[in-house]
């Protein structure tokens, strides 16, 4: 006789930190501490914080001073103002699965939707959404009460976080032809959801399902309810004291599984209950089997112990008329050298019988197929139970890696890691942990999964996350992935987009310049979505910001250095330091005209240039090389006809001089001839090969009258 437990039964999150808070405010504060109706729906619970001074109280008015908490099912928003009125201290214990039903119920009601709530009209958890409706929302609980709506413009439907997702699904589907619009959240709970199918699947398995917890618990009703509905007979009890030893008549696999409100201690208590029943059942069949010599069949699994190890073979009394034997081949599903590497005489023993006679009249064993026996069973209960189980990776096959389990197990590469896994080969070898997900002994088919443990792992943190994570905080995270737009980086359950615009102050053409996968990295919460799950991250906010004393180092008119680092159609960016990126504008650029800025400057070419203008609020400065230019022109051009003002000039030349001697020798033969020769006007200097002629032109006759 086997005892299961379901997976994910007992406690959920809401409800233990409902609980932990409340213990925590009991440790913490000396003022009288009261529960809006039971904290929990479990009476041996509400028992034990009433010791602890917390009590219960339906009403607000019932209350003088002190702490109010808020259970997990919530409250609407009247109540927690009427108490904040009343100045009581509220502790919200509301489950965050709940708190996003009533988010959304408000955002519904107040964007002009019909809120129609699947689940129990009496539930506390569903008065409170109501609440957040302004009291306007509808209940619904079966898709008969559905049809009989009246047509509506706007339904919006969310869910009791503890219903089957069946049900809703039914529901919705009726609803959506019931409105010209429809939106449809499943704010079912994921915990819920699991821990009603996990039960299910286990009521199919076994002969007998025990369902625990309070008897007023709605979320145990439905497991009771969902486990009765497999046909296998179930019993709903609150304590151990309610068990009944002829439930187990000739039963001999017992599931297990409890609600929500159902804590480890009384879950244990029932467990321990069932398997001393067990113990007892077993210890008369021990007994029956000591009283008789035990009958050796081909095929059964039977004990034994070590009395020889030999070189290729291991003796072992199995209490029949003769030893067994179990030769080398048999001893593992491994190949092992010598018998006495693993065993010593005196190790206990589970065997199997392949032949009860062999040539020598020794019965022939097999560990290795009893072990493989073993297996099977140990995996189905692991994989009923969810429990993790042991085993080395042996080789990389086609689609995954071979595990010995003691049978050959497979795990498939999708579910090695929570992302892709490139390199299989790392992993031969290593002793790893798994979830089971699939046994089929007739094909001898085992499936395995190590991504369904850091799932949950990851789920919990997420949570957890959730609660923590604010806006202006800085966290460590792990990069995941690197995109072109920027990297995913996990912060431990949840993973925030760190764009490549906030991944530093100067420009980043690609996250892998400064990040690679799995690299830890503190990061800036830049803004949060909650609803949409949603974090954006920046690593440049906690960077120090080079632009913060840039008027200090760069001025309107100051000649600056820098590289250029890229061309753009409408001119260059130069890195002036790192983080500080200038423009110079194509018209900038050069003293003409060009079209392109490639035509004079390159990527990587070291510029000087003239700072023209700077925004430090916008994040800009502009240069110049065509003002730097004109600057050089002008000042070059001062320098030169300041140069040549201040060289000493030699006084003119006389006429004579330019003329020469020849001139005047000219000059005296013509000086005793009658009539006047005019040199100013009548003579032409022409520069001829750098001498000087002398062309004179003969006076017109002209009359002259005498007085004769």
């Amino acid at each position: 006789m086997k005892t299961i437990l379901a997976p994910k039964a007992g406690f959920c999150f809401g409800v233990k930190r409902a609980l932990d808070l409340a213990m925590q405010t009991a440790r913490e504060t000396n003022k009288s501490i009261y529960t809006l109706g039971p904290l929990i729906h479990n009476p041996q619970v509400v028992e034990d914080l009433s010791k602890k001074g917390i009590k219960v109280v339906k009403d607000l008015s019932d209350i003088p001073e002190g702490v109010i908490i808020i259970r997990s099912h919530g409250v609407g928003p009247d109540i927690i103002d009427n108490a904040r009125d009343r100045d009581l201290q509220v502790i919200d214990a509301t489950c965050p699965f709940v708190k996003k039903a009533q988010e959304l119920a408000k955002e519904l009601n107040d964007q002009g939707y019909q809120v129609v709530v699947v689940g129990d009209k009496e539930h506390p958890e569903v008065t409170g959404i109501i609440g957040w409706t302004g009291h306007t929302g509808i209940v619904v609980e079966t898709p008969e009460q559905a049809e009989k709506l009246q047509p509506l413009k706007k339904i919006g439907i969310i869910s009791q976080t503890t219903q089957p997702e069946e049900n809703f699904n039914n529901i919705a589907s009726v609803l959506q032809e019931k409105a010209e619009e429809v939106k449809a959240y499943n704010t079912i709970c994921h915990a819920t959801r699991d821990r009603q199918y996990a039960a299910a699947e286990l009521a199919r398995k076994v002969d007998v399902m025990i369902v625990i917890g309070g008897k007023n618990s709605a979320n145990t009703q439905k497991l009771a309810r969902l486990c009765a509905q497999t046909g296998t007979p179930t019993h709903h009890i609150e304590t151990a004291a309610e068990f009944k030893r002829e439930w187990l008549a000739d039963k001999k696999l017992i599931g297990i599984t409890a609600g929500a409100s159902t804590p480890d201690w009384i879950i244990e208590e029932v467990k321990r209950y069932m398997e001393e029943v067990t113990n007892q059942e077993t210890d008369k069949k021990q007994l029956e089997d000591a009283l008789s010599v035990k009958e050796i069949r081909k095929g059964d699994i039977v004990k034994g112990t070590v009395v020889q190890v030999g070189d290729d073979e291991v003796m072992v009394d199995v209490g029949g008329k003769s030893e067994g034997v179990i030769p080398l081949r048999e001893l593992s599903c491994c190949d092992i050298r010598s018998p006495k590497v693993m065993f010593k005489v005196g190790d206990e023993l589970e065997v199997a019988v392949i032949r009860v006679q062999d040539d020598e009249g020794k019965i022939l064993l097999s560990k290795r197929k009893a072990d493989a026996e073993k297996a099977w069973d140990t995996l189905r209960i692991a994989m009923n139970d969810r429990t993790p189980i042991e085993g080395v990776v042996t080789e990389i096959v086609k689609g995954g890696l071979l595990v010995n389990l003691g049978v050959q197990g497979f795990l498939p590469a999708s579910l090695i890691e929570r992302g892709y896994v490139e390199d299989l080969a790392k992993y031969v070898g290593e002793k790893l942990t798994f979830l089971v997900i699939e046994v089929r002994r007739e094909s001898r088919k085992v499936i395995l999964s190590r991504k369904a443990i850091f799932e949950e792992e990851y789920q919990k943190k997420r949570v957890s996350l959730w609660e923590e994570i604010e806006e202006g905080q800085v966290r460590k995270g792990i990069v995941r992935r690197l995109t072109n737009f920027g990297a995913f980086v996990d912060l431990g359950g949840v993973d925030g987009l760190l764009h490549v615009s906030e991944m530093a102050w100067y420009r980043v053409g690609h996250p892998s310049e400064i990040l690679k996968e799995n690299d830890e990295i503190e990061v800036f919460i830049l803004s949060i979505d909650r609803k949409n799950e949603k974090v954006s991250l920046s690593l440049k906010k906690i960077l120090p910001n080079p632009w913060q004393n840039i008027a200090e180092k760069y001025g309107v008119g100051q000649i600056v250095k820098g590289k250029i680092v890229r061309l753009a159609p409408f001119g260059a960016f130069v890195e002036l330091e790192i983080g500080i990126d200038a423009l110079i504008h194509i018209s900038q650029l050069s003293d003409k005209r060009i079209g392109t800025p490639s035509e004079v400057v390159k990527v990587g070419e070291e510029v000087t240039a003239k700072v023209t203008d700077v925004d430090i609020e916008k994040h800009k400065i502009s240069l110049s090389i065509r003002e730097l230019n004109k600057e050089k022109e002008k000042a070059e051009s001062e320098t030169e006809l300041a140069a040549h003002q201040t060289q000493e000039q030699p006084p003119a030349p006389t006429l004579g001089e330019s003329l020469g001697e020849d001139l005047q020798r000219e000059l005296a033969e013509v000086s005793g001839q009658t009539g006047l020769i005019e040199v100013s006007s009548q003579t032409e200097l022409t520069k001829v090969n750098e001498a000087t002629e002398l062309v004179v032109t003969e006076p017109k006759e002209e009359t002259v009258e005498n007085d004769a």
